[in-house]
């Protein structure tokens, strides 16, 4: 049965416990746009489990307004800060939570693998993966944010887009002649046997 036209919306998540990032973008065709990027805000917060709770709602929230096919996530880097790898840990998992909650499917990519796969360096600058997002993405001037946290999400969002291109089109590849013959019987001709 021949597959239709592509039609999915991406989910960006850059997990925080102070300002946490999401993106949404959307893919129609082999045409990709940034739907929406923003931050949820919870520096005014101060009990931890109270900002993990309100992780899980707003996230939830995020998801139903969008409607995401999928949710890429940036996982936590090993850092030297035990405390803070913890806190990112909590809040990465309260929004993997608020996800399987609403049944959408996550995928977890490092933030080298990030960085890679949006500007070619795994060791770009916040800043470089934002301005090369901006180009890919068409993102005007006044649409931009001053939080990096926002760009980070939407580059996971992105990244997730670039990983699933890939993986669908090396797997309409065929690797023989024979492979090719049998997944495309129609197109073969046979030539008529001499008798």
């Amino acid at each position: 049965m021949p597959q239709g036209p592509i039609d999915k919306v991406i989910l960006g998540i850059d997990p925080g416990t102070n300002v946490l990032g999401y993106g949404v973008v959307h893919i129609v065709g082999k045409s990709i746009k940034m739907e929406a990027m923003g931050v949820i805000d919870l520096r005014k917060c101060s009990d931890v489990y109270l900002k993990l709770g309100r992780i899980y709602e707003r996230v939830q929230g995020i998801i139903d307004s969008f409607h995401p096919d999928e949710m890429a996530i940036e996982s936590p880097f090993f850092g030297k800060n035990v405390q803070s790898m913890l806190k990112l840990g909590r809040a990465q998992g309260v929004a993997i939570a608020a996800a399987i909650s609403r049944d959408v499917p996550i995928h977890e990519y490092a933030p080298l693998k990030i960085k890679q796969a949006i500007t070619g360096n795994g060791a770009a600058s916040k800043e470089q993966v934002a301005g090369m997002l901006k180009r890919l993405l068409s993102i005007k001037e006044e649409s931009m944010l001053p939080y990096m946290d926002a760009t980070d999400a939407l580059a996971a969002a992105y990244c997730h887009y670039l990983e699933t291109s890939k993986k669908s089109f090396s797997t309409s590849r065929v690797s023989s002649w024979k492979e090719f013959a049998l997944k495309n019987a129609s197109r073969v001709s046979h030539p008529k046997s001499k008798v």
